[in-house]
């Protein structure tokens, strides 16, 4: 049996075996006005008949008519700040002696993970996980994913552009595709490994039918087309790198408020920095990582001054790497086309945008170069 069928209480279930194994469930919740990313203790947690309404600068939650748990786009947390905290020591010192602090990575079972973000934990996986003692590495490594099939993209979703989603196509343990319908409330549920395999067997579930396996492809398959955004189907790496004086990042400069919001909400950007800080008496040193972003001003600081000292500079090196110079250093896109950065942008900036905006800003982008294009 490769797919099965577990109704809304089973789901209740899944989460208590998760804890029962000694992992801890990360899922969608509503707080403050929002779906964020939270330990889940219970199935009464979730989302239960909430949906969101995105657009640039936008993001309303509103109740739904039915009980849905998983029909609503990407929220303003990625699983990004599990797998790569936003703040973690690196060591402490008491003035003769350096420690590392403990650094146990936590057995995390994500629940609810859409294609656009398991294509974003992969990144992440290649970006950081090199060093297999590492701590994203060991994170992932005891990783247990259940994805969602998103049939309900979100009105800044672009993800079929980019070949991410709606559908998940590997790296799951289980995923799931959620149907209301008068046969009751279900999730035609894929089995991706044996791990899956044995949590299904802890569960009530059947196995799926012809018609069910058929209605839950239908469905993600419609939601392909339903998408809010799209990226121009160039190549984009080629479209920016002819892009670098064109009168495009000036006019974005104008509203830009270099606020980093987009870096951070992104599920794949990475960068970091480090501060020390010790007590008042000097005695007791740490040294902290934590996120950072290329749009700090001091960011690209180097000795005898910073090398993007404009918005203008700082926004096209952010879009360059994103879609462009990201291929050259892992092979792939920087972005899974979630649409955060649209959403949480104060003043509603849209990437899908301004890169139809370079399209047209350059004759020949129409014809793309040979190579991979996202």
């Amino acid at each position: 049996m490769d797919t099965a069928v577990i109704d809304r209480s089973a789901l209740d279930d899944l989460i208590a075996v998760l804890r029962d194994e000694g992992y801890r469930v990360i899922g969608p919740s509503v707080r403050d006005t929002a779906i964020v990313l939270a330990e889940l203790e219970t199935g009464a947690q979730l989302p239960d008949g909430w949906g969101v309404s995105t657009a640039p600068g936008e993001y309303r939650l509103h109740p739904r008519a039915d009980g849905a748990v998983f029909a609503h786009s990407a929220g303003p947390m990625s699983w990004k700040q599990f797998v790569h905290p936003a703040r973690r020591m690196l060591w402490s010192s008491d003035g003769t002696e350096f420690s590392a602090p403990p650094d146990e990575a936590p057995r995390y079972a994500f629940l609810g993970v859409r294609g656009c973000d398991l294509a974003a934990i992969r990144t992440l996986r290649t970006v950081l996980g090199a060093d297999p003692d590492g701590y994203t590495a060991r994170v992932i490594e005891q990783l247990v994913v259940i994805a969602v099939n998103c049939t309900e993209p979100g009105g800044v979703c672009f993800c079929a552009s980019m070949g991410t989603g709606p559908g998940v196509a590997a790296d799951y343990d289980l995923a799931l595709t959620e149907h209301i319908d008068a046969l009751g409330h279900r999730f035609v549920t894929d089995i991706g490994t044996d791990k899956g395999r044995r949590l299904l067997g802890r569960i009530h579930h059947r196995e799926a039918s012809t018609v069910d396996v058929d209605s839950a492809r239908d469905a993600v398959e419609e939601a392909s087309g339903r998408m809010g955004r799209t990226m121009p189907d160039v190549d984009l790496r080629a479209l920016l790198r002819a892009a670098r004086d064109e009168p495009v990042w000036e006019d974005v400069a104008n509203r830009c408020l270099t606020c980093g919001n987009c870096t951070m909400v992104c599920p794949t950007c990475f960068c970091t920095t480090a501060e020390d800080v010790s007590d008042l008496t000097g005695d007791h040193t740490e040294r902290w990582q934590h996120w950072s972003s290329c749009f700090e001003l001091d960011y690209s600081h180097l000795h005898g001054g910073n090398i993007r000292t404009s918005g203008e500079s700082r926004y096209r090196q952010w879009m360059t790497h994103k879609m462009g110079t990201w291929f050259d250093q892992f092979g792939t896109s920087g972005c899974v086309g979630c649409g955060r950065c649209i959403d949480w942008c104060p003043v509603g900036i849209d990437i899908t945008a301004e890169a139809a905006r370079l399209t047209g800003a350059l004759p020949d982008a129409s014809e793309p170069e040979p190579g991979p294009s996202p």
